[in-house]
């Protein structure tokens, strides 16, 4: 099977011919990343992106954080700057990429619907807005949406397999707002992207870290097809493969901020026979992957080369092949 094959049978629960994985160059990859440059969804190590945030570094990792809001008042909603998709610049980056990325699984990036409304009105804001300023936060989110629209159409015509959205919805034990909010406010916007990159013929993929339970089952039902988390031991990988094993797919290192960070080599192969047997199913079900920022993150080469080893051969194991 070619890399794409594989990782849309792991997907579609169809017995892959191995696992599926997303490791560093030494290692390999059976999936491409591919954004529009620049993407009105960038995140700024320092300085002010196309909406009017301004970003500063948070420490020595890769991220930054949003130390300024562009829109402080709704009644300034009409002055805010919206970055313009129908620029033939920003899609340079994408032509050919069909091409570039060869028989691997082609992964085209979102614009997030979360994330980007805090990035705008900072978070207390948006959490407030919730109650006070339903109308205008939801007209906002569906600027979004129709912006994430025509991505999935152009990323369509360029062949790409799979649309990513990013939104980090959990705190450590808990969403961090109601599950009965985001229900009634994000669940059906969500619906609306998951559902036209299935009409485009693409798998629907959402990275979201935290506490997130409350809302798999949700996701599920509207069309998600894989769960990007970098973080699983604050909810417990019993709990994840019994509730929600064999109807997602796990898109996942080894949590990456206790066992990638504090265990020892043992904890770590340990952890990723947990994973490949809690999360996963010889069917397919889970795609092990490596965390892209291990200097910010704290991980050591000798972990994430003890990570990737490991999996390789539960993979040899399990169908006979890494």
């Amino acid at each position: 099977m070619t890399s794409k094959e594989v990782v849309l049978r792991t997907i579609r629960f169809e017995t892959p011919d191995r696992l599926a994985f997303e490791f560093p160059q030494a290692y390999g990859s059976d999936i491409l990343w591919a954004n529009i440059r620049p993407s009105p969804d960038d995140r700024y190590t320092n300085g002010v992106d196309e909406w009017g945030s301004v970003w500063r570094n948070i420490g020595k990792n890769a991220l930054g954080e949003v130390k300024d809001y562009p829109l402080k008042d709704w009644a300034a909603f009409d002055q805010l700057k919206v970055p313009v998709l129908d620029t033939p610049q920003r899609w340079d980056s994408i032509k050919g990429s069909r091409e570039k990325a060869e028989d691997k699984f082609l992964l085209g990036m979102g614009i997030s619907l979360y994330e980007r409304i805090h990035f705008i009105r900072g978070l207390e804001n948006t959490w407030t807005d919730i109650y006070e300023h339903p109308g205008e936060l939801c007209m906002l989110i569906d600027l979004l949406v129709d912006m994430n629209l025509e991505l999935i159409k152009r990323y369509s015509a360029e062949g790409f397999d799979g649309y990513m959205l990013l939104d980090d919805w959990g705190l450590q034990n808990r969403l961090m707002i109601a599950p009965q909010t985001w229900r009634a406010i994000w669940k059906p916007r969500y619906e609306r992207v998951f559902r036209a990159a299935h009409q485009a013929n693409m798998a629907t993929f959402l990275h979201s870290c935290g506490h997130i339970v409350d809302i798999l089952d949700d996701l599920i039902d509207i069309g998600l097809d894989v769960i990007h988390m970098d973080q699983q031991e604050n909810m417990g990988l019993a709990l994840l493969g019994e509730r929600f094993g064999g109807r997602l797919t796990f898109y996942a290192p080894v949590d990456i901020q206790k066992t990638m960070v504090y265990g020892s080599p043992d904890d770590i192969r340990a952890y990723c026979r947990d994973m490949a047997r809690l999360l996963g199913r010889p069917e397919g079900g889970f795609i092990p992957r490596w965390y892209s920022d291990p200097v910010g993150a704290g991980h050591t080469q000798e972990a994430i080369h003890i990570m990737c080893t490991e999996f390789l051969n539960i993979s040899r194991e399990v169908y006979g092949k890494p």
